[in-house]
């Protein structure tokens, strides 16, 4: 039986911002040039959007580049920011940050709230509509490598395995898409962007990346409590002032509200559960008389790259691109990452498309050039020490942060530097008690389970874990034993549990059915224990308008 292979001259993997932006500015250089180019577009998702989650406030600035009459096309930017709110929360009170405090880059004048999955199904429309074939529900498991190790495209992921290996009968077979370039657009924590980086070395003498977790709700408020355009950030209560986080609230339209938690990785203490703070969060006086009497719609969570402009990797190696957040593109100061992925995708295309049109098989080293050029880069530069700051201490951190901000836009003679990755920065469970956290209500906080019903998260039962082992037995050798499992808390879905088997010994239970593809489990793993790969495509959250 011969091997089944696709050719094309861009293959794009992801379906997010970066990608679809990647391939529309491709279609629009090859029609404004007159050259014929194909493209196709790999997304895990059964639908483009189906994936997607961000809070989002979204500044129009790139998507404005690439489609100048977005709002003629009618693109689902339909409710501009009213009015800013910074809070500064203590158990019990909340104190706001006067706005003329507040760094001109942290204002979202002339921004709009909106569902990222939302925008990326009409960007995916677009996309459609000059010509990119865009195969929905097609995990892409693997990159594939010529002799000489350069990327000439990638794999998509078998469907129709059982647990064990067996084919079952719908077995489909993988498929390799050959191009001449490879575009990784899969967002934070990409499964084939790791690879990459590590196979090409492209982080070499960069920092660490450090990445946060994002946990979010969307409720419909009662119409008194809601103020459409309204946005909202909190920093403190409920998290130690050693641990980076805080909160996001936004008003939306028909009187709904995305509320979120954000919880950098970098945290020592194995008892924290990210899930739970953000539960407790939602029961401080301020937050509480917000979603009284309200609806919870549904839920989801995703990792997030944080470590700015000091840990962006190269972003070209031979055969392909990073875009995105497979490279790390993320302002962490104004908690926006919309913007720059399409930005960056636009300056991918242009060094892609003209390294194609030339015929050259070369590395697209143009784009790095032009990042560096950009005012994408400028961007990142201004706020490259906000993270750093707010690790140290969140409270003195900001002041300091604000102040570089405020006062010199980021033009400072000095850049701080992370030295270790989060998952070292773990500390033993010897050095902490562990953390009562209340328990839900039903009302304004909720358990595990029944968030991961709203997610709509479903993946085929019978097929090989995709959350996998690489020392089987460190689960309870070390994660048990040093570390008092943490896995069972940073995951926001409840994918591991702790068991005891019938000589009342402990083992680790992997429920991948429950799992978001949020990738932390991946990142935070203090041994990097655990290898989050591509389940069957179509497998995994369901995101309806977040």
């Amino acid at each position: 039986m011969e091997e089944d292979i696709l050719e094309y001259d861009v293959a794009i993997v992801g379906g997010g911002p970066a990608g679809l932006a990647t391939a529309i500015k491709l279609k629009q250089l090859a029609a404004k040039n007159g050259t014929e180019l194909s493209v196709c577009l790999l997304e895990k998702a059964a639908e483009i959007g189906g994936h997607i989650l961000s809070g989002a406030v979204m500044d129009p600035i790139a998507l404005t580049e690439l489609i100048p009459d977005w709002q003629a096309q009618g693109a689902p930017l339909s409710v501009p920011v009213t009015e800013d709110q910074y809070l500064y929360l203590t158990e019990t009170g909340a104190t706001k940050l006067p706005n003329f405090l507040v760094p001109a880059s942290m204002n979202n004048h002339g921004n709009y709230i909106i569902s990222l999955g939302n925008v990326c199904r009409w960007l995916g429309n677009i996309a459609e509509s000059l010509g990119v074939e865009i195969f929905p529900g097609f995990a892409a498991a693997d990159v594939w490598r010529n002799d000489a190790g350069a990327v000439i495209g990638v794999c998509t992921g078998e469907m129709g395995r059982s647990k064990n290996g067996a084919e079952k009968g719908d077995f489909v077979p993988s498929v390799k898409i050959a191009a001449k370039q490879t575009i990784l657009a899969e967002g934070c924590r990409g499964h084939l962007g790791k690879k990459v980086i590590d196979y090409f070395h492209l982080d070499d003498g960069k920092d660490p990346q450090t990445y946060s977790l994002g946990i979010k709700e969307l409720w419909e408020v009662r119409p008194e409590a809601h103020q459409q355009g309204l946005v909202i950030h909190t920093a403190g209560w409920p998290l130690p002032s050693d641990t980076y986080g805080g909160s996001f609230i936004y008003h939306g339209e028909n009187n709904q509200v995305a509320i979120g938690f954000v919880t950098g990785l970098g945290y020592k203490n194995p008892y924290l559960s990210p899930y739970d703070e953000f539960q407790r969060f939602k029961h401080h006086p301020e937050i509480t008389k917000l979603l009284e009497g309200g609806r919870r719609i549904s839920y989801g969570a995703r990792a997030i790259t944080s470590g700015g402009l000091q840990s962006l990797p190269k972003l070209s190696f031979p055969g392909g691109v990073l875009v995105g957040d497979d490279a790390g593109f993320l302002n962490v100061s104004r908690i926006k990452g919309s913007h720059a992925a399409i930005k960056s995708g636009m300056l991918a295309a242009e060094a892609v498309f003209d390294l194609i049109v030339a015929g050259d098989a070369n590395q697209a080293i143009a784009y790095e050039a032009a990042f560096e050029s950009s005012w994408l880069k400028e961007e990142l530069h201004q706020s490259r020490n906000f993270k750093a700051w707010l690790s140290k201490n969140v409270l003195w951190g900001s002041v300091l942060a604000g102040l570089e901000l405020k006062l010199f836009k980021g033009k400072v003679p000095w850049t701080l530097h992370n030295k270790l990755p989060d998952h070292l920065k773990t500390a033993p469970s010897s050095l902490y008690s562990p953390i009562s956290y209340p328990k839900p209500d039903g009302k304004i906080s909720f358990d595990k389970p029944s968030s991961v019903y709203l997610s709509g998260t479903n993946h085929e039962e019978d097929q090989p874990i995709h959350l996998r082992l690489r020392r089987p037995t460190e689960a309870i050798s070390v994660n048990y034993v040093k570390f008092a499992s943490p896995e069972q808390r940073y995951c926001p879905a409840g994918v591991y549990e702790v068991l005891e088997d019938e000589r009342a010994q402990p083992y680790l239970q992997i429920n991948a059915q429950n799992c978001l593809h949020c990738k932390t489990c991946d990142i935070k793993d203090p041994g990097q224990n655990i290898d989050w790969t591509t389940p069957e495509g179509s497998g995994g959250p369901n995101y309806p308008n977040m």
